[in-house]
Order: structure tokens, then sequence, then C-alpha cells
């Protein structure tokens, strides 16, 4: 059983501030570093730490072949990644002193996937393999599209949200993967368990993973005996930065449901990894491996 990862690489440029900058402020940072990130490759350093056999299709732009090695350092295939002729994509990040982050992306390389590459790329999977999508690429609908035809098991993290969403027929999803900000956008409701009906009732065969924050997590898996409900606390630790919190909770989720680990298992190993990428400055150098979240130590107390 494989995943593939059709997802986005980008060069993340990180400034430390002391507050988020205001409208028709100057402010100094206080440092600035570049990182590897982009969702699709951190989700793809967090499957592959989390011991999946994870492979990455996307594109590689202008200054982005550092992005390619440090996938294949992790252990990702990087064989379905092609070279485009445009700049590299990449983010630029604020982080406060409360780790917090807002973030502006640029697509550039990542908005160049085509039909022809998709096409290539996915006859090389089957039913019973997995397929991990963002929205931080084009042609969304055409990827989802293919995978169902060819039996692949979906999992989307539609985010950034916004309206190219509308075109992705979720009915060919098998996960829905958002944090609560997303999940109100898509239904309506800042309520879990209403925005999760509103959910089963548009796509009845849809589990659906909603991230809270410090609130914990909380999922509803679809089976044969009706929906598995799994909450899940959030662990208690000093946050650094929280940019790849996310990524590393999809990646290590993942992982744990190819491995048909029961869901309470998938969710306190996605928390536990995640809790401890916040510990970290970066994004795909903050995920931690598998053998740190098994390990007793003294990252994640609650």
């Amino acid at each position: 059983m494989r995943v593939l990862n059709f997802g986005s690489l980008n060069l993340d440029y990180v400034y430390t501030v002391d507050h988020f900058v205001l409208p028709g402020e100057t402010i100094s940072s206080t440092s600035r570093t570049i990182k590897h990130g982009g969702k699709g490759l951190n989700q793809s350093v967090a499957l592959a730490r989390a011991g999946a056999d994870v492979a990455h299709a996307g594109c590689i732009g202008e200054g982005g072949e550092s992005l390619k090695e440090m996938l294949k350092e992790n252990g990702v295939d990087v064989s379905a990644l092609i070279r485009v002729d445009e700049m590299q994509g990449h983010t630029v990040i604020q982080v406060n002193p409360d780790g917090e982050n807002c973030i502006i992306l640029y697509g550039g390389s990542n908005q160049c996937i085509t039909e022809e590459q998709i096409g290539r790329t996915l006859q090389k999977y089957s039913a019973g393999d997995w397929l991990v999508l963002q929205n931080e690429i084009n042609l969304l609908p055409e990827i989802v599209e293919e995978a169902s035809r060819r039996g692949m098991r979906i999992v989307l993290n539609p985010s950034p949200y916004n309206e190219k969403l509308e075109k992705v027929d979720f009915h060919k999803l098998s996960w829905l993967l958002v944090n609560e900000i997303e999940a109100e956008q898509i239904t309506g409701s800042d309520d879990p368990d209403k925005a999760r009906q509103i959910l089963h009732e548009r796509y009845p065969k849809l589990s659906v993973m909603i991230t809270l924050g410090k609130k914990g997590s909380v999922a509803y898996e679809m089976t044969e005996n009706g929906t598995e409900k799994i909450s899940q606390e959030a662990m208690k630790v000093k946050t650094v930065d929280t940019t790849a919190a996310g990524d590393t909770f999809t990646g290590y989720f993942v992982a744990g449901l190819m491995k048909g680990d029961p869901l309470k298992t998938c969710m306190e190993e996605a928390t536990k990894a995640s809790a401890i990428s916040v510990t970290r400055p970066g994004a795909a150098d903050s995920i931690p491996w598998r053998g740190e979240i098994t390990d007793e130590t003294d990252h994640c107390k609650q």
C-alpha cells in the first residue's frame, strides 16, 4: 500500500517580529531564515517520518532544487517531480513572540500542474493506494477525478480555503481534514458536530477530521456500523512556532489510517507529533520522527 502526495513545495521566508505588521505600518524583524515548506512538502515529510511509503508529485521551479533534495533525504520518492520554467512557489511568514504566524503565499511553480502530468503520474496507482491533496496547486478537480477512477482513497486538506474548491467533487473523497475555521467556511457552522452533520447530509460517505487548536481535535469516521466519533484533547507544550502543526498532524494521521490503526490511536499519535512540532522553529524541519513520539520524553505533558 502506497501513498502519493500531489502537492506544493515552497521556500519559506520566515521573519521573527514583535507583532504582525498593521496596515500602513513598517516594522523591523529580529531575524530572517529561509526554510523548506509548502503544505505538500510538509505533509510528505510527516508521512515519511511517520513510517509511510510516500511519493511526492508536483513541480520544481527556479531556485527550488533544494526542496527536492530535502524530500529525498527524508526517504520520499521524488520520481514524479518535474522541472518547470517558473519561479519556485514561496511564502513570506511572520512569527510573533507567542509562536503564532501569518502567511502570504505565492503559488509560482505550484500552479504549473498539467493534465498530461496528472495522467502520467496516476497511471502508476490503483485501488488500495492513497492520495493526499491540499489546495496550494492547480487542477485539483482533475486530480480527484482521475484518482477516483482508479479507486484510490483520497484525503483532502482544503487549505487555503477558496472558491476553487467548489469545483472539487467531495463525493469522491474518503477523508476531509480541516481546521475549525475551514469547517465553518465550508458549512457555515462554528460547532464541530453541526459542521460534521451538514457535511454528512451533503456527502453521506465522507469521513471528517477537524482540528480545534488548543481545544484538541475530533474525528468522525464512516464505518459499516455507522459513524465512529473520537475526540482528542490537545497536549500542553511551550509553543515556539505553529507553522507546520497542521501538516504534521495530517501526515501522522494518514499514516496511521494506512496502517489500519484504531482511530483513537491515529488521533493520539498525530496529536503528540503535532505538539512536538510546535516546540521547534520552522516548517518541515520541526516535524518529529516516529521514534520521538513513541519514546518516553518530556516533549508533551498534558
